[in-house]
């Protein structure tokens, strides 16, 4: 989609053509594959939380955050005796980190994994708040708060800007181990 804009430049009218992007539909269902991408404004209907929206729910202590990044996986190529450190992880502070969990097919038992984080992010509570990111452009998040909302859960907001948004404006970030597997 092309718009046109005009700009008055020395006395002569100048008419410039810019793409602006087209809203992303907000498909039915999680999105399976491509998950880094422009992702819709809302989930099930419900708009996406500004930074600052985020940061007033953080500031207040009544919202559970909670990161679902993917972690990178170890190399399954290396040498024996090769040292693998994982790449440190920063997030939001106090939140929960469940890698793996905004897949749109999970594993059985990644979901349990994402079921038991949920509740402990929440306290056992199905209308607790729970804020839910992963970084700009992810659908992680996006697939990660529709599977919160279909478990029950009635306040997830999603924070489509995630850990990038929130660092860009100065907000805190700490390092962040995953919550334990079972």
């Amino acid at each position: 989609m092309f718009a046109l804009g005009t700009a008055l430049v020395g006395g002569a009218v100048l008419f410039a053509a810019y793409a602006t992007a087209a809203p992303v539909p907000e498909p039915p269902s999680y999105r399976m594959s491509e998950y880094r991408g422009p992702t819709p404004a809302t989930v099930d209907g419900r708009k996406g939380l500004t930074t600052a929206e985020a940061h007033a729910l953080w500031a207040s202590g009544k919202a559970a955050f909670v990161d679902v990044l993917p972690r990178a996986p170890k190399p399954a190529n290396l040498l024996p005796g090769t040292i693998w450190r994982d790449k440190p992880h920063s997030d939001i502070p106090h939140s929960i980190w469940l890698p793996d969990t905004g897949y749109g097919a999970l594993p059985p038992e990644t979901e349990a994994y994402f079921r038991r984080g949920l509740e402990l992010a929440s306290g056992g509570k199905k209308d607790a708040t729970l804020v839910i990111y992963c970084l700009r452009n992810c659908w992680m998040s996006w697939n990660a708060a529709k599977r919160a909302k279909s478990m029950g859960y009635s306040q997830v907001f999603w924070y489509p800007e995630g850990a990038d948004g929130w660092a860009e404006a100065g907000y805190p970030t700490e390092l962040r181990e995953p919550e334990k597997r079972d």
